[in-house]
């Protein structure tokens, strides 16, 4: 059985890698002198109830180590696949309430439970382009979430002068140790009502899009990054 399939199958095999993931990654965090933009305004939202946190795929890796777990519970999505089953071991790692969400089925039991979170005041964290992609286009769940709860929204993004792209259909950004980096955390106030017809979800749609690309953007631009994406 390959690798791929043990992780898929094993919570243990997935809890073990993210052992071993986020020892890294908290050397990474530990040992990047970090400049940090949007966390006041964010703890601020926190203190009246929950929100919606939306990233690009690619600029994921670091986001359970810099949420701030003391001003509020997040309750991260994430998939079966094997980097989806190790972050997810890596978010219960540090204290998030991670929740698998299949990329088949309905997920009906799982929307009820991710609402039930929501309404005891725990903010929800998802990937904008999902587990599959296409890298930087922004897939419908993050604007249906936004819609059903009305929370408010915050784009998240972490640039670092020491990393290296994954060879991944997300071009994934995984820091080294010993850099310059940024993170930022950025609302997005998108209008977007219960009830929003077509033309309301393409703006929404266009202004969050563009709002986690600004995201990424001014992480590059505080760490001192030349862009890649």
């Amino acid at each position: 059985m390959s690798l791929r399939r043990r992780i898929e199958r094993s919570e243990t095999l997935a809890a073990l890698l993210a052992t071993l993931a986020g020892s890294y990654l908290s050397w990474c965090h530990r040992t990047t002198k970090w400049q940090i933009e949007g966390l006041e305004p964010l703890k601020a939202d926190l203190a009246k109830g929950p929100v919606l946190l939306v990233m690009w795929h690619g600029r994921s890796v670091m986001g359970a180590l810099h949420w701030p777990v003391t001003a509020g519970p997040l309750s991260s999505l994430y998939d079966k696949s094997p980097i989806g089953r190790v972050s997810g071991a890596l978010q219960r790692r540090v204290g998030l309430q991670a929740m698998e969400m299949s990329r088949k089925t309905a997920n009906r039991a799982a929307s009820r439970e991710i609402l039930k979170r929501v309404k005891a005041g725990v903010s929800i964290g998802m990937t904008g382009d999902g587990p599959l992609g296409p890298a930087l286009r922004l897939k419908d769940a993050p604007l249906e979430w936004a819609r059903v709860t009305g929370m408010p929204v915050y784009c998240y993004a972490f640039s670092t002068t020491r990393a290296r792209r994954l060879s991944t259909w997300d071009s994934m950004l995984v820091p080294k140790l010993f850099g310059n980096g940024a993170y930022v955390f950025a609302r997005c106030d998108i209008d977007l009502p219960r009830k929003a017809d077509a033309a309301a979800l393409d703006v929404a749609r266009s202004q969050l899009q563009d709002a986690l690309t600004a995201a990424a953007a001014r992480a590059d631009q505080l760490a001192g990054v030349t862009p890649a994406d």
